[in-house]
């Protein structure tokens, strides 16, 4: 092959290729009839090697250095490289979850980074059933009046948000450890600070609208699973006082 044609498949430039051959990186083993450089296949594939470590940061010199190690053969270098590729590929997967994470967090209002994302929710990601949320309230007041609210929120915001929700929960799960009804003043109490909770950090939350949230935290698992970590069956227990407190209003 011609350099022409050499540039073209490998996507370098002429000049590129012209730069490789003239500091030994990249050496054609023939010339034509009129002095042109011609590629033979041992060429490619030396290209290929190039083209990777390249991709992979290599500069020049270590990658002309690479090649010329006499200690080193074709398969070495292709299984070296496989395990860099691995490696990266790993590094990009990671760094596409945090990219996406942040995406999905600006569109429900979050305005967190990804690492903010993980220092104040950690593996609560709140992002996880975004679309799903959408899909589900996306046209509903409270969905709007919640994005309204939560997108002028700064870390510290959520940290608060973060530490009065956590802290409800733990009065919800003392008071089940002490046998107390779901239906007793103390309990119910504490579902109304619940109710207020959401009321004053995302969108107006009625009684009624309270308790069909109840009817959602023992009906979907992921919620049950949520409150029955902290304590063997606070989700039903949460549920339980919710409606209590929702009749009583």
């Amino acid at each position: 092959m011609n350099v022409g044609q050499v540039a073209a498949a490998a996507g370098v430039s002429v000049r590129t290729l012209h730069h490789w051959d003239a500091v030994g990186l990249l050496v054609p083993s023939g010339r034509t009839a009129a002095g042109y450089r011609a590629y033979a296949p041992a060429d490619l594939e030396r290209l290929q090697q190039v083209l990777t470590y390249r991709e992979l940061g290599f500069s020049l010199d270590d990658v002309r250095r690479l090649l010329d190690d006499p200690a080193v053969d074709a398969l070495d270098h292709l299984r070296r490289q496989q395990e860099l590729l691995a490696d990266r590929i790993a590094r990009l997967q990671s760094v596409a979850a945090l990219v996406s994470r942040a995406v999905e967090a600006r569109s429900m209002g979050i305005e967190l980074d990804p690492h903010e994302l993980r220092e104040v929710f950690g593996d609560e990601d709140p992002t996880q059933h975004a679309e799903e949320a959408r899909e589900r309230w996306g046209d509903t007041d409270a969905y709007v009046q919640s994005h309204a609210r939560t997108s002028s929120y700064s870390k510290a915001d959520w940290l608060e948000v973060k530490a009065e929700g956590e802290d409800v929960e733990r009065r919800f799960a003392e008071a089940l450890s002490v046998g107390l009804p779901a239906d007793d003043p103390a309990v119910t109490a504490i579902a109304e600070d619940h109710r207020q909770h959401i009321s004053r950090r995302f969108y107006d939350c009625s009684p009624q609208m309270h308790a069909c949230l109840a009817d959602m935290y023992v009906a979907d698992e992921r919620f049950a699973a949520h409150y029955d970590r902290r304590a063997a069956g606070l989700a039903q227990y949460v549920h339980d006082a919710v409606k209590a407190n929702a009749d009583a209003r």
